[in-house]
């Protein structure tokens, strides 16, 4: 990060509280592999993932390029929620094709994005299950799929669905070592037998 001579507020010509927090965060350096996420308005930096992490995305990026040329899939798109005061680093976003000139400063607002991946890890989990999950629910986002090798009652795929109101409801939820269905548009499978242990 740059060092500023004086009060920041110098530097910035922001006329609301998302334009300086969208300022900091674009200014925010982190080690290279670190995600710098804005989550309900403060700058936060997680470490790199795990092996087992990547592996599990590198799985799910592949299955979802199965979906077919009308998607865009990408890993680490910074995904927008001025409501929420967020910009989060899902692990998988998928758009559709046509969206992609819809990022604006660097980020993707949520409400182009047809599905977003979380995979929980011991730095995020909490942040995935609970503020991404209603920011995701608030912005419209019609699928989120939290992939959870963490969950209390062991490793679990939980599918969510049909925002209304800032929540989700749960379409289906199933133990790694079971497929997850996508409905439509994608009417695919993700076989979480697949996932290394986290």
């Amino acid at each position: 990060m740059d060092v500023l001579d004086g009060d920041y507020l110098d530097y910035i010509d922001a006329d609301d509280e998302w334009d300086e927090l969208l300022w900091l965060w674009q200014r925010t350096q982190a080690p290279k592999g670190c995600r710098v996420e804005l989550v309900e308005g403060i700058v936060t930096v997680t470490p790199l993932a795990r092996v087992s992490h990547q592996v599990v995305a590198a799985r799910v990026h592949r299955r979802l390029c199965a979906a077919g040329p009308a998607w865009g899939v990408h890993q680490w798109w910074p995904v927008a929620v001025p409501s929420r005061l967020g910009i989060y680093l899902p692990d998988i976003t998928v758009v559709p094709e046509e969206q992609h000139h819809g990022a604006e400063e660097g980020c993707l607002p949520a409400t182009e994005a047809a599905l977003v991946v979380e995979i929980a890890s011991r730095a995020t989990a909490r942040v995935d299950r609970t503020v991404k999950a209603r920011a995701y629910a608030e912005a419209g986002v019609p699928l989120y799929l939290l992939l959870d090798g963490l969950a209390p009652g062991g490793p679990r795929g939980t599918l969510h669905g049909a925002p209304e109101k800032g929540a989700y409801r749960v379409l289906s939820s199933v133990a790694f070592g079971e497929p997850v269905e996508l409905p439509a548009p994608f009417d695919l499978v993700i076989d979480t037998a697949e996932f290394p242990e986290a």
